[in-house]
């Protein structure tokens, strides 16, 4: 066979073929296509919401002759101040320091002892644990009114009777069950590998709970920060039966100060509400991710 019938070799010309035509990666972002359905639901729950508290702001900003006239969703035809003016000079400030206390209290008592139990409830696997934990959680299924008259017996002895203790005590510690079962949920979502990468580095559990249980789920500690508080700043049997003098009260007792014994000044007990509120309302603006991951269940992630 000659040279000439011999297949030639293809030429090179340093250029690299072009790559095989890729399929292309799923998007991961939802359908825009619109769901009037939802759409409708939430404008009907935003409507529900809005509408008392634009009547409640309404209502503060009239006279007390005027409250209950007209349409209440008519704005006010002379707003004035008056009313805020009443609740600021009515000791609003010492009932809003005793509430900032218990509050401060009870989240700092709630986290000290909640996020521990939590870590040994998810990094121990015995069953004395296990067993321990359902006991705890038995606490979401008492409700406070049915162990009011034995905390009560209990705190009188203890001498802490119209005192702040007699309500930061039994807030916190109904708060704790629904604070673990968050912070669980929370702490299950940290992958064991972090866990068994730490320990072979001499990690003991104590660093473990703080290097990297802390920091991976502050999901859910913000979920906790906010229930509590909110259990705390919005509390009312506790401290209506736990205290007596003015010294302890706290704002939802405050309210107590515009209802007498021939009439309510409508009014003043809503600005005081608005008043009260707007802390709360603050806190969940800033912590409001944290709250809804935390919710969701990957507060870890």
């Amino acid at each position: 066979m000659s040279n000439d019938t011999l297949p030639r070799p293809a030429r090179t010309t340093g250029r690299t073929p072009p790559p095989a035509h890729r399929p292309a990666r799923r998007r991961r972002h939802r359908s825009g296509r619109a769901n009037p359905v939802a759409g409708a639901g939430a404008l009907i729950w935003l409507v529900i919401v809005l509408v008392p508290v634009y009547a409640m702001l309404s209502a503060s900003l009239t006279g007390p002759d005027k409250a209950l006239t007209g349409n209440p969703l008519t704005p006010p035809a002379d707003p004035t101040l008056d009313n805020y003016n009443t609740v600021l000079h009515s000791g609003f400030w010492h009932l809003l320091a005793n509430t900032a206390i218990v509050a401060a209290s009870v989240v700092g008592i709630v986290l000290v002892l909640c996020v521990p139990l939590a870590y040994a409830a998810v990094r121990t696997r015995d069953r004395l644990s296990g067993a321990a934990f359902r006991v705890f959680l038995t606490g979401v299924a008492i409700p406070a009114q049915a162990v009011v008259v034995p905390l009560y017996l209990l705190i009188t002895e203890l001498g802490l009777y119209d005192s702040l203790l007699a309500v930061i005590l039994p807030t916190a510690a109904f708060a704790m069950p629904v604070s673990v079962l968050v912070l669980v949920g929370t702490l299950r979502d940290i992958s064991e590998e972090l866990y068994e990468a730490m320990a072979l580095d001499g990690a003991s559990s104590l660093r473990m709970l703080f290097r990297l249980t802390i920091p991976l789920a502050k999901g859910g500690i913000g979920t906790v920060v906010v229930y509590s508080a909110l259990q705390a700043w919005n509390g009312f049997l506790f401290p209506l039966i736990f205290t007596q003098s003015d010294g302890p009260r706290v704002l939802t007792l405050g309210l107590f100060t515009y209802v007498s014994q021939f009439g309510v000044n409508i009014p003043a007990l809503l600005a005081s509400v608005v008043l009260s509120g707007i802390p709360v309302f603050a806190v969940y603006l800033v912590a409001r991710r944290a709250l809804v991951g935390g919710l969701m269940g990957v507060g870890g992630k």
